[in-house]
């Protein structure tokens, strides 16, 4: 009796196979499809905006070097003729003169140094460029210089 019943069963399981097979229909791969895509698509955005981050932030940190580079050179010249450099335009720089300092320029970069006062000499450092997506950025840096 016991092998009978294993065999019923077993004869039971086979035509349920046999007829019940479905696997998956049309709407099912479909619908998997339309899941698995939209999920793509959010990572392929997040991975394009991390990566516009990761250049805006590089950028910044270059943009904030060249302007540390300019104020070097300003406290590195007297005190009496910072002013007159100034004035004169010595640390208005654009692309073409940071390359020639062998500085990597940014798109669009031009560097502007400013002055107000006398003792103390205020000076800022203002850099502009241009980001991946053509949006103009800016950056200062600003000090007091005494004599």
């Amino acid at each position: 009796m016991h092998l009978a019943s294993n065999y019923n069963r077993a004869f039971y399981i086979n035509i349920y196979m046999k007829y019940n097979n479905k696997g998956f229909t049309l709407i099912e791969l479909l619908l998997a499809a339309a899941i698995t895509s939209i999920a793509l698509a959010g990572i392929v955005s997040l991975f394009v905006h991390c990566n516009l981050l990761n250049i805006a932030g590089r950028s910044l940190t270059l943009a904030t070097s060249h302007a540390e580079y300019i104020m070097e050179d300003v406290r590195n010249t007297p005190f009496s003729s910072i002013a007159t450099n100034i004035d004169n335009g010595n640390w208005n720089w654009n692309a073409a003169d940071l390359s020639s300092e062998g500085l990597t320029p940014l798109n669009g970069e031009d560097i502007i140094v400013k002055h107000s006062g006398v003792n103390p000499l205020y000076v800022i450092v203002t850099v502009n460029w241009q980001d991946a997506v053509g949006i103009n950025k800016s950056t200062f840096i600003e000090t007091l210089i005494t004599s």
